[in-house]
């Protein structure tokens, strides 16, 4: 018998002691008659009793057993558990061939057509994003009519010098300017006047920037009225509305102005041209 058929089969060759000892193990192992297994509980506690006396007396068996034990353990825990789908019947694993897969051009031409992409989605948003803004301001700046009342350009060889004509109104964002061509007169009486008797002390020489020429607006400081030229008690404009007199430089004389009249902005471009604004 190979040590491999006694660890396998056991029970076909027991020991001659196992012959002995069946009546003490059924005698301490009694089992009530009423049970339908009182018969076989002996039987199988005599085949383990022989199974326990077999090991003891066939150590190289038990070592061989363990042996195996050991070997089979071992393969399992050296083996891995992950089995690969590409695995082949003869050789180890086999890697696919994915080439046909692959890209045909060379790196430099994916980057080439990665930063095409790039530039032109980022030119299709600048372009959007520009059309949006540029709405956004058309429709928040002023209109044609505004753009067309923010300077005015006046022709100034159309006004003479003297009393007949000499002062012209225009209009220049929805107010009157007063513009007049005073003679060299007027220059001297607005000249004379002491600055520090005026209720707003401003000199005349800084209210123009030519002496024959006077611009300045046509509404009184007191309540927005226009004044009335060539009129009042100092030969300037005259406020009907309170009494209001400003002398021949647009300074406020008497009444209940608190201020001058308002000079504008404006410039001389060329010769005979003004612009207001």
């Amino acid at each position: 018998i190979t040590k491999k058929d006694a660890l396998l089969t056991p029970q076909r060759h027991p020991s001659p002691n196992c012959i002995s000892q069946p009546k003490p193990a059924f005698a301490a192992y009694p089992l009530p008659s009423s049970s339908g297994y009182h018969e076989m509980a002996p039987l199988a506690h005599a085949s383990r009793t022989c199974l326990r006396q077999l090991a003891r007396s066939s150590p190289s068996a038990t070592t061989a057993a363990r042996a195996l034990s050991t070997s089979a353990a071992r393969n399992d825990s050296t083996a891995t558990s992950y089995s690969s789908p590409f695995k082949g019947a003869q050789a180890g694993n086999k890697i696919p061939d994915f080439s046909k897969y692959m890209s045909k051009t060379n790196a430099g031409t994916n980057q080439l057509f990665g930063y095409f992409m790039v530039g032109t989605m980022g030119a299709i948003t600048a372009a959007g994003a520009k059309s949006t803004v540029q709405e956004f301001l058309v429709n928040m700046s002023a209109s044609a009519d505004v753009l067309a009342m923010a300077k005015v350009e006046v022709d100034l060889s159309t006004i003479p010098e003297g009393k007949n004509g000499r002062q012209v109104i225009i209009k220049w964002r929805g107010k009157p300017v007063f513009i007049r061509h005073r003679t060299q007169a007027e220059i001297d009486e607005a000249n004379k006047v002491s600055v520090s008797s005026l209720r707003d002390p401003q000199a005349d020489e800084d209210r123009v920037k030519t002496p024959e020429w006077l611009i300045m607006l046509g509404v009184c400081t007191h309540l927005g009225c226009v004044p009335i030229g060539e009129a009042g008690d100092f030969g300037g404009w005259f406020c009907p509305c309170h009494g209001s007199h400003y002398d021949i430089s647009g300074r406020i004389r008497k009444g209940p102005a608190p201020l001058n009249l308002e000079i504008p902005e404006y410039d001389f471009p060329e010769e005979g041209k003004l612009v207001i604004g």
